[in-house]
C-alpha cells in the first residue's frame, strides 16, 4: 500500500512539474488573417528636412505608391511633416506619430484622407486600449488620447525620454531611454494600470531602452541600446506575470518583430575597433526562449542591405519585410522575403523607411 501511495505521489509531483515548466499561451491568439490588402510604409525623413511621407503597397495589384498622404491631402501645404516616428492602424483610422512636427496625425485607413491631428510635444510611439490611444512624449509622460474627440484626456508621468510601449492585459508597459542624457541613462520599464490610469511601478532592466514587443506567452522583449561605446546593445525578456526580468539573450538588438513563436531580430551596431557598423540578423524561438542558428535571411542578399531600419511580418503570408535606410539622405529600399528567407522583390521608398503597418 505504501509503495502504491509513493508511486502515486511521484506521478502527481512529476505531472505538476511538467505543467509548471510548459510555456502556455496567456494572450488570446489573434484573429486568423488569411489575407492583407496592403502595407503602409512610413518614411521618417531626416530631422529638419520636412520629408516625412507615407507610401502604400497594394497587394492585390502588386503596385507601390509613393507619398499617398500628399496625393490625398493636397491642401496640407507642409505635407505629413518632419520626422515620422511611428504608425499604427486602429479601427478605420491610421495614426501617425510625427516627432519633429510634434503631432499625432490621424487619417482614414482606406483613403489616406486627413481626419485631424493632436498636438503632442516630442512624441515618439503609440499603442491602443479600449478606444484610447497612448502616445509617449520625450518630455517624460504618456499622453492619453480620446480617439473619438481627438483630444488629450490625461497625462501619465513615466521615466525619462520614453520610447516604445505595449499593452498586455490591463497593463501598459513603457520603455524609458534617458537618451538625451548619456551620462545618466534611464534603465526602467514603467508599468501603468490601465483601469486606474496610474503608474504602479518601474522595472529595472538596462540602460537606454528602446524597442518593446510582446509575445503570446505573456512575455515582453525589450532592447537596450547600450551607451554606443563600451556597453553594447542587448535584448531582455520580462515576465508580465511577475513584472521581473527573466532572461538576457546576449545578442545585439536594433529592432525586432514577433510572429507566432519566432522573433526576427536585426542589429546595426557601431564598432569602434572595426571602424564600421556590425550588422546581424537573428531568430529567437520565443516559446523555448532560445536563439536559433543562422540568419533569417538565407540567400545571402542581406549583403545588399546597407542599413536595416524597419522590420515587419505579414500575418497572412508570413513574408518578412525589411527596410533599408541606405545613407539616410537618399531614397531607401523595401525588401520582401519569404518565410524561409529568400528575397521575393524590392522597391524604392522615400527617405529613411522606418515603420510599417499591414491593412486587412
Amino acid at each position: 500500500m505504501n509503495i502504491i501511495l509513493r508511486r502515486t505521489g511521484f506521478l502527481i509531483l512529476l505531472t505538476a512539474l511538467l505543467f509548471s515548466c510548459r510555456k502556455d499561451k496567456v494572450i488570446p491568439e489573434p484573429e486568423n488573417i488569411t489575407a492583407v490588402s496592403g502595407l503602409y510604409v512610413l518614411n521618417e525623413g531626416n530631422w529638419g528636412s520636412n520629408k516625412c511621407d507615407l507610401d502604400f503597397y497594394d497587394f492585390k495589384n502588386s503596385t507601390y505608391k509613393r507619398d499617398v498622404y500628399k496625393a490625398a491631402n493636397p491642401e496640407v501645404t507642409l505635407g505629413l511633416g518632419d520626422t515620422g516616428n511611428d504608425v499604427k492602424a486602429y479601427g478605420s483610422r491610421l495614426y501617425i506619430v510625427v516627432n519633429g512636427s510634434n503631432k499625432l496625425e490621424v487619417i482614414n485607413v482606406k483613403t489616406a484622407k486627413r481626419i485631424g491631428k493632436v498636438d503632442i510635444p516630442n512624441c515618439r510611439n503609440i499603442a491602443f486600449y479600449k478606444n484610447k490611444a497612448y502616445v509617449t512624449s520625450y518630455n517624460g509622460y504618456v499622453a492619453v488620447i480620446d480617439t473619438a474627440a481627438l483630444t488629450i484626456a490625461a497625462q501619465i508621468n513615466v521615466g525619462r525620454q520614453p520610447e516604445e510601449l505595449v499593452v498586455v492585459g490591463d497593463k501598459l508597459y513603457v520603455a524609458n531611454s534617458g537618451g538625451y542624457t548619456s551620462t545618466n541613462y534611464d534603465r526602467t520599464v514603467s508599468v501603468i494600470d490601465l483601469t486606474t490610469g496610474t503608474k504602479i511601478k518601474d522595472i529595472d532592466v538596462a540602460i537606454n531602452l528602446h524597442r518593446l514587443k510582446a509575445d503570446s506567452y505573456g512575455d515582453l522583449y525589450v532592447s537596450s541600446r547600450g551607451d554606443y561605446d563600451k556597453i553594447g546593445s542587448n535584448l531582455y525578456v520580462i515576465d508580465t506575470k511577475t513584472d521581473a526580468v527573466k532572461k538576457k539573450f546576449d545578442i545585439p538588438a536594433g529592432n525586432l518583430a514577433i510572429h507566432k513563436d519566432i522573433a526576427y531580430v536585426y542589429s546595426a551596431e557601431w564598432s569602434n575597433s572595426a571602424g564600421a557598423y556590425i550588422i546581424t540578423y537573428n531568430k529567437i524561438n520565443v516559446k523555448d526562449e532560445v536563439v536559433l542558428s543562422g540568419s533569417f535571411i538565407t540567400d545571402g542578399t542581406q549583403a545588399n542591405i546597407m542599413m536595416p531600419y524597419g522590420i515587419a511580418v505579414d500575418p497572412a503570408s508570413e513574408d518578412i519585410f525589411v527596410t533599408d535606410a541606405k545613407d539616410y539622405v537618399t531614397p531607401g529600399k523595401l525588401h520582401c522575403y519569404t518565410s524561409s528567407g529568400k528575397l521575393k522583390w524590392s522597391v524604392t521608398t522615400g527617405d529613411i523607411p522606418a515603420q510599417m503597418v499591414f491593412v486587412k
